[in-house]
């Protein structure tokens, strides 16, 4: 069967825009995207410019865009790719600078990586947490979520929609990274305690909008995203609650839990809470939410099974209450 490629060309040399060029192969059975790629290269276009190097799915280099999604070329079928699709549409990964043709510079990738800290610390543990952390490493006693599988192949930071808009933003990557290196017994609590603190800053755990799209695309089954909660859980727990994300969590719940339902008016309150600039820039939100019917009567009765919802919120005790709030 021949098919055509599409794909997409840059030479920074000769080239000012990204442009498609087309080739038509004739591809068998079981032939993968960097299979026709290298024949393509090989026998008709020598400056085809690609990565890839153990073409086991192990290595991760050959991760590129296909048909609109991130996958690695060496283990996605071209039959298959066809038969959903009706095309073959190759392009460089997404929200990292292309070098040349399919390859992209991953350095802000490894930036990033490296900017969590992917070793254990140095910070001298407590005898107890020593003795706890030489049974813990017995096996089977802990597990890092299957995070330790990443590849590091770049696939969920091009799918990755904050790191589409906010440069800045560490990434799905490197935040999974970071819960593995939270996760393992070695770490003495104070070390965890300085992972949280960095990672609660500007560019972190909580400017991920859970698009869900890392977990899609990861060819490893990591999920980026279920780490980044993880993460957040952790940095409740540990009482950094300042950020506007923790307050989100912690006042979305205070107010079910107070009335029963979620208040839409006073959400946006409980994030700025006193900053008055902020609180002032809001106050239009509030007023077209009133004219909408989105905010409740505050003087009406509380609605109906209150005391069950109520009764929820105290059943799951204390170690699992959100720390930061005042409850009744």
């Amino acid at each position: 069967m021949r098919l055509t490629f599409a794909i997409t060309r840059l030479n920074p040399e000769t080239d000012t825009h990204r442009h498609e060029e087309e080739y038509r192969l004739e591809v068998g059975r079981g032939m993968t995207v960097l299979d026709a790629l290298i024949r393509i290269k090989n026998e008709q276009d020598g400056t085809l410019s690609l990565r890839y190097s153990c073409r086991s799915a192990i290595c991760g280099s050959c991760a590129m865009e296909i048909n609109g999604e991130e996958k690695l070329a060496c283990r996605t079928s071209v039959r298959k790719e066809w038969e959903r699709h009706g095309q073959i549409v190759v392009a460089p990964l997404r929200n990292l600078p292309v070098i040349k043709d399919l390859v992209v510079d991953m350095s802000s990738f490894w930036g990033k990586i490296q900017g969590v800290t992917p070793w254990l610390s140095t910070v001298p543990r407590t005898e107890a947490e020593q003795g706890a952390g030489l049974l813990a490493l017995l096996p089977g006693s802990y597990q890092f979520h299957n995070v330790d599988a990443c590849i590091m192949c770049g696939a969920c930071v091009a799918a990755c929609t904050t790191h589409e808009v906010s440069k800045g933003f560490l990434g799905p990557a490197a935040l999974a990274k970071a819960d593995r290196f939270l996760a393992d017994p070695r770490e003495s609590a104070a070390s965890k305690r300085m992972r949280l603190t960095e990672l609660d800053k500007e560019n972190g755990i909580w400017d991920c909008v859970r698009c869900n799209f890392c977990v899609q695309v990861c060819p490893k089954d990591v999920k980026p995203m279920e780490a980044i909660i993880r993460l957040r859980r952790a940095a409740l727990g540990a009482g950094l609650v300042s950020s506007g994300g923790a307050r989100h969590i912690t006042g979305f719940a205070d107010i079910v839990e107070r009335h029963g339902r979620l208040n839409e008016a006073l959400m946006p309150l409980k994030i700025v809470r006193f900053n008055l600039r902020r609180m002032l820039s809001v106050i239009p939100l509030g007023l077209r939410m009133l004219m909408k019917g989105k905010v409740p009567n505050p003087f009406a009765h509380p609605i109906a099974g209150i005391g069950q919802v109520r009764a929820i919120f105290n059943a799951l005790g204390g170690a699992t209450r959100l720390p930061g709030r005042n409850h009744p």
